[in-house]
Formats: structure tokens, C-alpha cells, sequence
């Protein structure tokens, strides 16, 4: 087959481009220019978007011996996932890019670009795997190395997209990788992981979100209305957050305070108990399906962040929401975050929280 191999620049890419090209495909390697200005974006080895990153997939492409090409879907990346990232915070809601980022530019405006000049696929260096249903569906499951299990911010790709997308990790632990890239000649093997968001230079997701949206003075309270200190930003803050609240006014019990609530219009945010953050019930929307949607109630897991823990739960679809009864509660769960719905291994889905109860 012909395969488009997306290069970031790491050592999980550039070993999934080699496997590729050992399993007998017609490879060609692809790196992402995702800023108009690159400098703009962080640098170093923790970003995946900095210019160093497209010159380590450049120098890994070239000890494979396969083509490499720069794509510029700056544009692309600034509408659907930078302008998403801010409009959401200034909601009062946390979303998640990388999530937005896999759904809108990496399986989206990448593979319809990859479709369109002859490709049959794209490669990824994504753990995860992908297995054939008896009746032809293509299943994605959780990678075997649950420590690098990607599947929850891949739990938008749709059953066409699915088809069309390989994941050559989805067997493999990151040591193992390593080894493998070491052995290969690739400078990249002992590259550190990137972290963070790629797109703030310096980590600083408050001071960035405060450059792009303005001060924008509200209040801290507790959840009697008591007023505990003003504040610049309410997108300062996210549901859950216990460090850097300076609150200077200790509760009655002497226990630490957690953000509960974010009031965009009026800029209050409330703080209170830990246990004032459980919640048993979701309300998702935007749902995306990786097969067929649920038709009944369906027994299962959810994952409600990136690196979280599995939570029994019970998942109904009724029109445009996707109702979510979780048998074990769960804490701190914001508006924007993604729910992503498993059935053993397999992944059904993913859909956006839009209210907590």
C-alpha cells in the first residue's frame, strides 16, 4: 500500500514510519508545520511543533531512505484547534487541543489531503490497536502498553477514518522503541516526550490565555457567596484546581479549598470541599462514534481525562446527548472535557461533557 507516515519529529513516529517501510509499504514521510510563525510555538525537546522537531523528522526520514515533505496546515491548526482552545476556556469550560487536534487535523485535513494524492492510508506512531471484526468493522482497542495507551485522545476517529489509519506501536512498550530506534540509527531514540501544549512557547497556559482574551476581573467565593479575593481571569482557573488560588482566608474546617464552579459571564469562580466535586451523571454532546452508535443502554467504562482512571458506567443515547450514569463517581470532571466510551478494550466513542451532576 502507499502510506502517508506522519513524522512530528519524535522517536514514536519515526520507529512507525520504519515499520512501515519493513512490512513492504510505499512510504512517504510527512511533517506538520502547524504555526505561521514557528518560533511562536514552544522549542526544545518537550513541543512537537517546534522547528527542531521538523528537522529531527527530516534527518529520521533520510536514514529510512523514503521521501519527506513538509505540510503547512497552519491554518487549518489556528482556526479548528487554537481558536477552539481559547473560545472554550473564555466558555468557562476545558477542553483538551491534542484531542481537537487528532479529530480535526491529523485524521481529518491530513488524511483527506493524503486521500486525494493517492494514498491509502496514514501511519502513525499513536498506541493503539486496531483490529477486524468479523463483519468487517475496524475496531480500535487500548494499546498492550497501558502506561502509553493513547486511545482516549484517538476516540474521535470515525469508522471511515479507522479504516484508513495504521498504528504500527499498537504491540510495543516505549523501551522497546527506544531499543528499536537505537538500533536503527535514528538520533531521535533517547528524544524526550513531548508534554504540555505545543502551541504555548512557554507553558504559561494562563499568562497566554490572558494575552489573547484581555484581564478580565471576576471574584473568588465560597459557596455561600462569601467574596474571598478578586481575580484577573476566570480562564486562570479550572474545575478542580487546589494549587494557586491565593485565597489568603482559610476555610472554617481548616481543609484545602478546590475550584467547583466557573461562571464565564460573570467571571465568579467558587471554590469549596474536595467532596463537593464528586459527581454521578454526565451530560455529553457532540458525539462521535468509532462504529455504530449505542442503541440501548449500554454497561461500560468511560475515561474522563488523558492519563485518568476507567469508571463503571452506564451510556444511553437519546438524540444529540449522550446521558452518562457513572456507578463509580468521579472527581473534579469539567464542562469541555472528553468522555471516551470503552466496552472492554474496544473504544464505542468519545462525546464533549457539557454539564456535571
Amino acid at each position: 500500500m502507499k502510506i502517508c507516515a506522519a513524522m512530528s519529529g519524535g522517536v514514536d513516529s519515526a520507529v512507525a514510519a520504519a515499520r512501515a517501510v519493513d512490512a513492504g509499504h510505499d512510504v512517504t514521510g510527512v511533517h506538520l508545520a502547524l504555526s505561521r510563525n514557528p518560533k511562536s510555538y514552544r522549542s526544545g525537546a518537550r513541543g512537537c511543533c517546534s522547528i527542531e522537531d521538523s528537522n529531527d523528522a527530516r534527518r529520521a526520514a533520510d536514514v529510512l531512505g523514503i521521501p519527506f515533505y513538509v505540510w503547512d496546515m497552519s491554518e487549518e491548526f489556528a482556526d479548528t484547534v487554537v481558536d477552539d482552545f481559547v473560545a472554550e476556556y473564555a466558555a468557562g469550560r476545558t477542553p483538551n487541543p491534542c484531542l481537537r487536534c487528532n479529530e480535526k487535523i491529523k485524521f481529518s485535513a491530513v488524511l483527506d489531503r493524503a486521500l486525494a494524492l493517492g494514498f491509502d492510508a496514514v501511519a502513525t506512531g499513536h498506541y493503539a490497536r486496531l483490529a477486524t471484526a468479523p463483519d468487517g468493522t475496524v475496531e480500535m482497542h487500548r494499546a498492550n502498553d497501558m502506561a502509553k495507551d493513547q486511545s482516549y485522545v484517538l476516540g474521535v476517529l470515525t469508522q471511515e477514518q479507522l479504516a484508513r489509519s495504521m498504528f504500527p506501536l499498537s504491540e510495543t512498550t516505549k523501551d522497546v522503541i527506544r531499543a528499536e530506534a537505537e538500533r536503527r540509527g535514528l538520533q531521535v531514540a533517547q528524544k524526550p516526550d513531548s508534554h504540555d501544549i505545543c502551541f504555548i512557547s512557554d507553558g504559561d497556559n494562563a499568562g497566554w490565555l490572558t494575552e489573547k482574551l484581555g484581564a478580565k476581573p471576576g471574584q473568588i467565593v465560597d459557596e455561600s457567596g462569601q467574596v474571598l479575593r478578586e481575580h484577573e481571569g476566570a480562564y486562570a482557573f479550572t474545575i478542580g484546581q487546589r494549587r494557586g488560588l491565593r485565597l489568603g482566608i482559610p476555610a472554617d474546617d481548616g481543609k484545602p479549598r478546590f475550584v467547583l464552579d466557573i461562571e464565564p459571564v460573570s467571571g465568579t469562580v467558587t471554590v469549596g470541599p474536595r467532596e463537593a466535586l464528586d459527581v454521578d451523571h454526565l451530560t455529553c454532546i457532540k458525539a462521535l462514534w468509532c462504529g455504530a452508535a449505542p442503541t440501548g443502554p449500554l454497561e461500560c467504562t468511560v475515561q474522563l481525562r488523558a492519563h485518568g482512571e476507567e469508571h463503571r458506567a452506564v451510556v444511553t443515547v437519546q438524540g444529540d446527548l449522550v446521558e452518562v450514569t457513572l456507578r463509580d463517581s468521579a472527581s473534579g470532571i469539567a464542562p469541555g472535557q472528553a468522555c471516551v466510551i470503552y466496552d472492554g478494550t474496544r473504544v464505542i466513542g468519545s462525546a464533549t461533557i457539557d454539564k456535571t451532576a
